[in-house]
């Protein structure tokens, strides 16, 4: 589908790609796909082998990935990372396309089970981010997420494609920018400084990105420094948002719309309505989820199929009519729409009194003095667990702890409140541009 969407495209002068300041047509990239269409056959690249290439953006990876798409391959998309050899075994990959172009071949046996739960679509392997273990290796029909943007409006927008190609976020960035004519602009420096200055060169009027960065972009004050008037939308993902944060966004962009979207690398993206601008709350439609026991559970005409290096039960047989289960707490609203609380996993328990790191940290970013936060637990002889802070502020430590614990004490239950409170010069981030969760240790 994309392809014809692309050659449809074509007929026109629209800019498709904007790569190191260089423009390509939707002409260009139907003819660069058709080029790598020609380098696969005449490299005896075969439907159905798993081929890995990695995942950076440029005008040639993507050609690249959608002639792979239209071979009926499976593609491994490979993290940026010089160890790539658990990706490649992981994913059973019996092909890899170097940076350079080369085929090196790997395994010469084509997967049975992966082909059978394919039946004849393109594939698609993605990790998970392996913060809490080994990096799972997911399986998805590539048809199938792009099936789902199918009769997307024809938009002249520009979007920065900031979420990363081999994350489910950039991957559905990439396939709704495509299958609606949009131009997309390739960001090689995540910097705030090299992201706004993009935003006003290219005149973007739609950035994806995460809370964790859209706070580093305020800390940094570029916004006041570049002209980023194009901008009309600014979709956030990934991790949840903050309340105090999401007021502060509207107050330096207040003719910006501000969207929530949310899936997992399993389920895909999911359609999403926030509540407003001014909201962390969003609405699902109502087939594609349940909450129990306040945890939230999905399930989505994306769904992935299976894990091929995971042996977790029902990881093996996934279709879109299970539901999975995500490991995020959430609540509902009267109105029918939802809040991310936390994750079940990063519970701190303080002498048998659970609560949410999530809950803490927007109290404290309620607080004009303090500009970015995380909470975390940590061992405690006498309660387990306790309840840590890092913050981030121009006030000295003394002054900071004591503000902060006494803002909790007036607005939080005792259990809630911070014991230590460690001033740093920032909150470190992960490579997806989400906070680098301490494990909470017990």
């Amino acid at each position: 589908m994309v392809i014809e969407i692309i050659n449809h495209f074509a007929k026109s002068n629209r800019v498709a790609i904007i790569d190191n300041d260089v423009e390509f047509s939707y002409a260009n990239l139907s003819d660069k796909i058709f080029e790598f269409s020609q380098f696969l056959k005449q490299n005896g690249v075969k439907p159905g082998e798993i081929v890995a290439m990695r995942g950076k953006y440029s005008f040639e990876n993507i050609a690249l990935f959608l002639a792979l798409y239209q071979n009926k391959n499976i593609i491994t998309l490979l993290p940026n990372q010089s160890q790539i050899n658990n990706y490649l075994n992981s994913s059973n990959s019996n092909k890899l396309i170097t940076c350079e172009r080369d085929i090196i071949n790997l395994n010469p046996q084509i997967s049975e089970q992966i082909t059978t739960k394919l039946k004849g679509q393109s594939g698609l392997i993605l990790f998970s981010s392996g913060t809490l273990g080994i990096p799972k290796a997911i399986l998805h029909s590539l048809d199938r997420l792009i099936q789902s943007h199918k009769g997307k409006k024809e938009r002249n927008l520009k979007v920065l494609l900031f979420l990363l190609f081999d994350h489910i976020g950039g991957i559905n960035s990439l396939l709704l920018g495509l299958c609606g004519g949009l131009t997309l602009i390739i960001a090689k420096d995540f910097t705030p400084q090299n992201i706004c200055k993009n935003i006003e060169k290219f005149g973007v009027n739609i950035l994806p990105t995460t809370p964790s960065f859209l706070n580093l972009l305020l800390l940094s004050n570029e916004c006041q420094k570049n002209n980023l008037s194009s901008l009309k939308l600014i979709t956030y993902g990934t991790e949840p948002m903050n309340e105090g944060l999401l007021k502060r966004l509207k107050t330096t962009f207040p003719k910006v719309k501000f969207s929530q979207t949310f899936g997992t690398s399993e389920t895909g993206i999911l359609q999403t309505v926030s509540k407003s601008s001014n909201s962390i709350r969003f609405k699902l439609p109502k087939s594609e989820y349940k909450i129990i026991d306040g945890k939230l559970f999905l399930r989505s005409d994306t769904m992935f199929l299976g894990y091929l290096n995971n042996n977790d039960i029902n990881a093996n047989n996934i279709n879109n009519k299970e539901w999975f289960d995500t490991g995020d707490l959430v609540c509902l609203d009267k109105d029918g729409f939802l809040q991310i609380l936390g994750r079940e996993g990063q519970m701190i328990n303080v002498a048998g009194n659970k609560l949410l790191a999530c809950e803490v940290e927007s109290c404290i970013m309620e607080l004009e003095e303090i500009k970015d936060v995380i909470v975390y637990g940590q061992k405690s002889l006498i309660t387990g667990q306790m309840v840590v802070c890092d913050v981030v502020s121009h006030l000295d430590e003394n002054t900071i702890k004591e503000l902060v614990k006494s803002h909790c004490k007036a607005r939080l239950e005792r259990y809630k409140v911070p014991l230590k409170v460690n001033l740093v010069n920032q909150i470190e981030l992960t490579k997806r541009f989400k906070k680098s969760r301490k494990q909470t240790q017990s």
